[in-house]
């Protein structure tokens, strides 16, 4: 049973995503939260396996309570929900270590499936929608962006793993681009989180981008 917890101001839009997670077999809605601060606290009580954030909330806001959970509770997935597709602040929450992101009018089917996705470890990327935002970001970077150095201790054929998953890739379509198998490229893409000390593919792609490993509008 996947353990969901609620984070979002507006009562009535966590009771609807209840309602449709509920419905589901096997997903169990354990708490909600009000703002971020309520998730952060509401994490050590309920332990859940996936958080539906919100990322526009007063006092605590969803990037600062998702940075907070992802460094004490790695293991706990934060999807972020937004209004708007290329809203600046779901770039911030993917660096903060979100685990990707979902729009609020989503079909049920696909939002129960997006908690699925992404308690099973994955990063909810694949949509062309979230490598637009990312690119739109990147394309203005900070002053205090990685280096390019930061991607040296990797080899040749992690490089082009990385650059692949950059650009929203799944280990098949990689398996089939690089002629090797999809446990190979699992093996090679999880020495690639281990040495550049990576939470997950959704901070691989951002730092794909930041590096320039991949560049905004390329294909």
């Amino acid at each position: 049973m996947i353990r969901v917890l609620l984070a979002d101001d507006e009562a009535l839009v966590r009771g609807g995503f209840r309602a449709i997670l509920e419905a589901q077999p096997d997903i169990e809605v354990v708490g909600e939260a009000g703002d971020g601060s309520e998730a952060v606290a509401l994490v050590e009580e309920l332990d859940p396996h996936v958080i539906l954030m919100d990322v526009r909330m007063p006092g605590v806001d969803g990037i600062d309570a998702t940075r907070r959970i992802a460094e004490q509770h790695p293991a706990i997935h934060v999807l972020i929900l937004t209004t708007f597709a290329l809203d600046e602040y779901v770039y911030a929450a993917l660096s903060a270590g979100a685990a990707g992101f979902i729009l609020k009018n989503v079909p049920p089917q696909q939002l129960a499936e997006a908690v699925r996705t992404v308690a099973d470890g994955d990063a909810l990327l694949a949509p062309s929608i979230t490598r637009r935002l990312i690119e739109e970001h990147v394309s203005r970077p900070p002053a205090d962006s990685p280096r390019p150095e930061r991607l040296a201790p990797l080899t040749p054929r992690e490089l082009e793993i990385l650059s692949c998953v950059g650009r929203g890739l799944s280990n098949s379509e990689i398996a089939g681009k690089l002629f090797i198998s999809q446990a190979t490229v699992k093996t090679h893409f999880t020495r690639v989180l281990m040495k550049l000390d990576l939470r997950d593919r959704a901070q691989a792609v951002v730092l794909a981008y930041e590096t320039g490993l991949v560049r905004p509008g390329n294909p």
